[in-house]
């Protein structure tokens, strides 16, 4: 477990704590308040450990196909688990979280199916784009709940607001889609590029 892994594993765990958090207030009694104040710094720790895993591998030089691995499965994990929490609240279209889990699990299986042809899919430029674009929607449904929760603004905004906020997350499903395409064709590639060396 080196450095690079430990901030990878600390967002796998901070996922599950999130949506636990997130509806605390429905079986515990905290105020909704209270949990906003908490939800929003783990947020930005688990989107910053992102950042954070990289730069570590790369500075220490400790990147590895196991790190290239377990990064975006940490990062599928967690995208999936606050997306999922946001669609249970209305904020993300169900349609749209059924395409991003689709993309999402395919993904995953095309990594582990290219690791069986010893083949390391790393991030992609699309893939990266397509996670950036979740943060954006996520970070933009977070703001929603600040400003409902404490008052800031009135409700013709944040209406409009939430309408915005669907179509960032029409806009991240169509990009994961684009991504995982361009994940297929570089597979793709690669397996031909062995079948000819064989």
């Amino acid at each position: 477990m080196n450095i690079a892994n430990f901030f990878t594993a600390t967002r796998m765990v901070a996922a599950p704590l999130f949506i636990c958090i997130y509806y605390l207030p429905r079986y515990v009694g905290i105020s909704e308040q209270t949990v906003m104040l908490i939800l929003i710094p783990l947020f930005i720790y688990m989107e910053f450990t992102d950042f954070l895993d990289g730069y570590y591998a790369r500075k220490l030089k400790q990147v590895s196909d196991f790190g290239k691995l377990f990064d975006p499965f940490a990062d599928v994990f967690a995208n999936l688990t606050v997306l999922l929490a946001f669609m249970l609240s209305g904020y993300v279209p169900l349609p749209v979280f059924i395409i991003i889990l689709y993309r999402e699990l395919n993904i995953l299986f095309l990594r582990m199916l290219a690791r069986g042809n010893g083949i390391t899919i790393g991030a992609k430029k699309g893939g990266k784009t397509k996670t950036v674009c979740y943060i954006l929607a996520e970070g933009f449904t977070l703001l929603i709940e600040l400003l409902i929760v404490f008052s800031l603004a009135e409700k013709s905004v944040t209406d409009m607001m939430i309408i915005i906020n669907k179509g960032i997350y029409w806009v991240a499903a169509l990009l994961s889609v684009c991504s995982f395409i361009d994940y297929l064709v570089s597979y793709r590639k690669s397996i031909r590029a062995l079948q000819k060396e064989k």
